[in-house]
């Protein structure tokens, strides 16, 4: 269908735009958007949940066993000759070849009793360009690695007999999420890759005691280097086999599930490894099959591979991979990577300085259109499902419905708070903060759309980079951490760490993520063993032993972490309204109310004030519920936590203590 038949369809206007008058000028852009979808879903098979059972993949590519054989099936509409290869043959090319169908699918049937599961396999694909090569199945579901050559190949993978102990989905039951982001590899104190059952057994607890509601997996989809974090992924339906069995995964998730807990599993749709030996890349020798051919195809930042979302076979291949996770590990909602690469051919390496980079020629449609279909699919499957956009472009209508003119997610992560707040520590003094600026920066995002707050997550946690903790305190912190010991940098750092994580969970949008082990501020960096560090695992594990040790001062930032989550629990506060109260960057104080709460904070380096005024709307009495300086948080506990603050005056005010680098929380009586 033409573009501008597409524009005309359109009767009423739509709510993005009738919201925000700024966006009138791409009202066609959106409608056409819009209408895309609908012919779309048009095209698909028709009933209630169409996009589920457009996305099918898995029902009918890679090793599916029927009534006692072996069906194995793959697209390559570009290949010569394509046989299977395996233990079960000892890998002789030819022995069991696959014949080519009118849609470009070879297939193959080999008995049960041929073939055995848990075996090894691949294809031998002669491409279209005349190469020859030993390939992975595109929906291989389980993966093996050779400890010794490090060749991966597809296992044989039979239906699994895991018993659910859990029941379904999860979904927050209306809470704000409060994100555990997390690394099953990295999750144990010894230096080796740890697996899905012992964090299911250890670190889960944890995530519990904490006061987490969801648990963000990362690095679940197979990916052939251990330190690309998971993002550089080569085997989409397997789930990572140097941590365990597929059914270890489900056994993670059943005991997530089991204790309360959303399970989100990061998603890497925005591009793919280029390891031919591994992944999609160039896979029936054409050249573009899954990716886009020449340039397009390559990401300059990534090293990897960019999909062609426009092609059917794509969009039905990543949707079914969405549907495979939510019902076979019962995988509650995705937190999509690399969105704004997905969005614009620029694959986000230009400013967004206006409204026009959100409608130009530079926006890929096909990927907005591949979202629409994604996020609606999730919904089809789990209709209370989590799923969040990682944008730092700001694309207008991204966590709206789509027939609002959105794109369709929940949420979208609030990116530029973290960079806000390491470009500050790293080029300003603390004199020389500016708290109208850092006001701005919390309440600059779009109405209507929910933001993730976050203060850090494991982007800054990389070797390169520094977790707020470690860009605080430094090298202090391995000599300076204990509870009976006092250094000033170690006050100022534990002090500004409570602050700004408290701060930017209640001021920077509608949820919270931590990365896993920020809420005790664990030192040092995170780093994958790799020839640079002499394939050393130190720095690829979480020392759990330091806020187990009650004689340092990690345990009490977790407990202050664990109190302020409480808060959110008892009040339920990130759904309300943000009022700004105080903004006195020369005194160094903030003050602003959300929900029922109020908070205070006090910035100063070295001031504390008597009597310091917060004007409130009306009358009352309050009472301190949460302070960062209490001695159980680590600080020197000068208030006395049994005053109830009265409000004096017309129009009425509080007069507070308010200690130097604190912040306090109250709620009226």
């Amino acid at each position: 269908m033409r573009g501008i038949a597409l524009w005309e369809m359109s009767e009423t206007r739509l709510p993005l735009v009738a919201e925000d008058s700024w966006l009138e000028p791409y009202e066609k852009v959106l409608n056409y958007r819009v209408m895309r979808y609908r012919h779309a879903l048009d095209l698909m098979p028709q009933g209630a949940q169409r996009v589920r059972a457009f996305a099918s993949c898995q029902q009918y590519l890679g090793a599916v066993l029927v009534e006692g054989q072996w069906v194995f099936s793959e697209w390559l509409p570009g290949a010569r000759e394509v046989s299977l290869i395996g233990e079960f043959n000892d890998w002789t090319v030819g022995a069991h070849p696959l014949t080519r169908d009118a849609d470009g699918v070879w297939h193959t049937v080999v008995p049960a009793s041929v073939i055995r599961a848990g075996q090894g396999y691949k294809l031998h694909i002669v491409g279209q360009d005349g190469s020859a090569r030993d390939r992975l199945p595109a929906l291989a579901m389980q993966t093996r690695q050779d400890a010794e050559t490090h060749d991966f190949c597809a296992v044989v993978a039979a239906p699994s007999d895991y018993v659910w102990k859990s029941a379904g989905h999860r979904d927050l039951q209306g809470q704000a999420p409060l994100i555990y982001e997390a690394h099953v590899g990295i999750a144990g104190e010894d230096g080796r890759v740890h697996s899905y059952r012992e964090f299911a057994d250890a670190v889960l607890p944890r995530i519990i005691a904490g006061g987490y509601n969801t648990l963000q997996l990362m690095a679940v989809a197979e990916h052939p280097y251990y330190g690309s974090f998971g993002y550089h992924v080569s085997n989409y339906y397997a789930p990572s086999s140097r941590f365990g069995t597929p059914d270890d995964l489900r056994y993670l998730v059943d005991c997530a599930h089991e204790a309360g807990l959303v399970v989100l599993m990061d998603i890497v749709h925005s591009h793919g490894v280029k390891n031919m030996a591994e992944g999609l890349n160039d896979l029936d020798g054409s050249g573009a099959l899954y990716f886009h051919a020449g340039e397009r195809g390559d990401h300059p930042q990534w090293d990897s591979k960019c999909f062609d979302y426009g092609r059917e076979e794509v969009q039905r291949f990543l949707l079914s991979n969405l549907r495979y996770w939510m019902e076979e590990f019962r995988i509650d909602g995705f937190r999509f990577d690399g969105v704004t690469s997905m969005l614009y051919w620029h694959r986000g390496m230009q400013g967004f300085d206006s409204l026009e980079e959100y409608f130009s020629r530079q926006v890929d449609n096909d990927a907005i259109l591949y979202l629409q279909l994604a996020t609606t699919l999730v919904r089809e499957i789990h209709p209370d499902a989590l799923i969040i956009a990682e944008d730092m472009s700001g694309m207008p209508g991204l966590c709206r419905p789509v027939e609002d003119g959105g794109i369709g997610f929940t949420h979208r992560l609030a990116m530029g708070v973290p960079d806000y707040w390491i470009r500050t520590l790293k080029e300003r003094r603390d004199e020389d903060w500016d708290l109208s600026e850092l006001w701005h920066m919390l309440q600059n995002r779009r109405a209507g759309e929910a933001h993730i707050a976050y203060a850090e997550s494991h982007d800054q946690a990389l070797v390169g980079d520094k977790t707020l903790a470690f860009r605080l305190m430094d090298q202090e912190m391995y000599w300076h951490m204990s509870r009976d010991q006092a250094h000033p940098l170690i006050e100022r750092g534990m002090a500004l760490h409570k602050m700004i994580r408290l701060l930017t969970m209640a001021a920077g949008g509608e949820g919270f993520l931590t990365f896993m082990g920020n809420e005790f501020g664990h030192p040092e960096w995170l780093d994958f063993p790799r020839e640079g560090n002499d394939w050393s695992y130190h720095y690829a594990r979480r020392q759990w032993s330091l806020v187990d040790d009650p004689a340092l001062r990690y345990g009490q930032l977790a407990a202050f972490e664990r109190a302020f989550l409480q808060l959110q629990t008892d009040y339920g506060f990130l759904s309300g309204e943000t009022t700004c109260l105080r903004l006195d960057p020369a005194g160094r104080v903030l003050a602003f109310s959300r929900g029922a709460l109020l908070f205070v904070l006090n910035f100063s380096v070295d001031t504390s004030y008597e009597g310091s005024e917060v004007y409130l709307p009306a009358p009352g009495s309050w009472q301190v519920i949460l302070d960062s300086d209490a001695h159980e948080f680590g600080g020197h506990g000068r208030l006395d936590p049994s005053v109830t603050h009265h409000t004096t005056g017309d129009p009425p005010r509080l007069q507070l203590y308010l200690p130097h680098r604190t912040i306090l929380v109250l709620r009226e009586e």
